[in-house]
């Protein structure tokens, strides 16, 4: 992450923010259902800039639940570009990303700053990528379709998203009882379609 001087990412879930307190964090996004109350936690953080999004984990409409939106993603793109423009204000950085568990709200938004900060980097590395950040990784896929779209991708992102899914599928069946149970068939049925060579290449 050179060209914004950020020379530490870290993803996680809330239950893990305690264990992140002194590790120097300069940046914080954090990604929070509209109803949870905000952690109190970062007020033992060291001085921080910290930016608050707040949208549900689904990739269907559900009443009272909308899935993410494309303003929701332009928010995590101007969070972006916010922290590329001070970048010149400080020798490096930290920056963590946490959702409610470190999953797919997190980590969609950590894809999609990488993808936005480099936009000629192969969209499979930044997979391998997150993977080796974050092994529990499963990406909201609305998200990524509207990264993808957003940053001029042309698909790319999102197809490497279902390689993604296959590979994380072979690696465990609890994400396909998990995802089942979050009623993210739909996901499981884009990775499932990909053979183990194929998610692979």
């Amino acid at each position: 992450m050179k060209p914004i001087a950020i020379t530490r990412l870290t993803i996680c879930g809330i239950d893990e923010l305690p264990t992140h307190r002194n590790h120097g964090v300069s940046h914080i996004l954090s990604v929070l259902d509209p109803d949870r109350e905000d952690p109190t936690i970062f007020g033992d953080y060291a001085p921080h800039e910290r930016t608050i999004l707040r949208f549900h984990d689904v990739i269907d409409d559900k009443e009272g639940r909308p899935a993410p939106t494309r303003q929701d993603v332009e928010a995590i793109l101007a969070f972006g570009e916010e922290l590329k423009a001070s970048h010149e204000d400080r020798r490096d950085g930290h920056l963590l990303v946490h959702c409610h568990m470190g999953v797919s709200r997190s980590t969609a938004a950590m894809i999609t700053l990488m993808a936005q900060v480099e936009p000629d980097r192969d969209e499979d590395s930044i997979f391998t990528t997150i993977r080796e950040m974050r092994p529990i990784a499963w990406p909201n896929s609305v998200m990524i379709a509207i990264a993808d779209e957003m940053l001029g991708r042309e698909g790319r992102l999102t197809a490497a998203l279902h390689r993604h899914y296959a590979i994380q599928l072979e690696r465990d069946d609890m994400f396909e009882r998990w995802m089942t149970e979050l009623e993210r068939v739909r996901e499981i049925e884009f990775g499932r379609a990909l053979s183990p060579q194929k998610a692979s290449v």
